[in-house]
């Protein structure tokens, strides 16, 4: 008798992109918001001021939203009106994923837009699996060397699921030249 050896969890799909600023990080998410689909989550993770809210701005004006995007720290959610509906979240006051669930931010509105979620790592990882992950970490190095009073580069390490290899796709073309002559889509 033969037994099957058992399934096993595809490796995530992973892609390293460097930025150089603000506005690149931010012309980095508007080209990936071009492959943006209904039901789509991104993980936004990193330390405090490496541009979770940068790659947020970038990836709205990408969907085309036409309202300022701020960090929705105080009210936790905010929706913006694109290409496709836009859900911001910042879960860094939660305590976990029940405080998310009982608070309204994870429902079936969802899945007729795009969620970032800022902090996601707040989240149980059972409740939040199919989403594709956008760690940004800060090269204190790069800042440091030539310029002290330089933003730094960032790394924007993405790694999801087979359903978000589109991006990884999307993000494997881009050159930055969006950032440099203020084309961000």
């Amino acid at each position: 008798m033969t037994t099957a050896a058992p399934a096993e969890t595809p490796a995530p799909l992973r892609l390293d992109i460097r930025t150089t600023s603000s506005a690149e990080t931010r012309a980095l998410a508007a080209w990936l918001a071009d492959v943006a689909e209904p039901g789509d989550r991104l993980a936004l993770l990193g330390t405090l001021g490496a541009g979770k809210t940068q790659f947020a701005k970038g990836f709205a004006a990408g969907l085309g939203v036409a309202e300022a995007v701020t960090s929705p720290s105080f009210t936790l959610m905010a929706e913006y009106e694109g290409r496709l509906r836009l859900f911001h979240q910042d879960l860094y006051r939660l305590a976990g994923a029940a405080e998310a669930v009982d608070g309204g931010l994870l429902d079936e509105r969802q899945d007729d837009g795009v969620t970032l979620s800022e902090w996601a790592d707040r989240l149980d990882a059972p409740v939040d699996i199919e989403r594709l992950d956008v760690r940004i970490v800060v090269d204190e190095d790069a800042a440091t060397q030539e310029d002290p009073g330089a933003e730094g580069e960032r790394v924007i390490q993405l790694a999801g699921t087979p359903r978000y290899a589109r991006y990884l796709a999307r993000a494997s073309t881009w050159t930055g030249d969006a950032a440099r002559t203020g084309d961000a889509a």
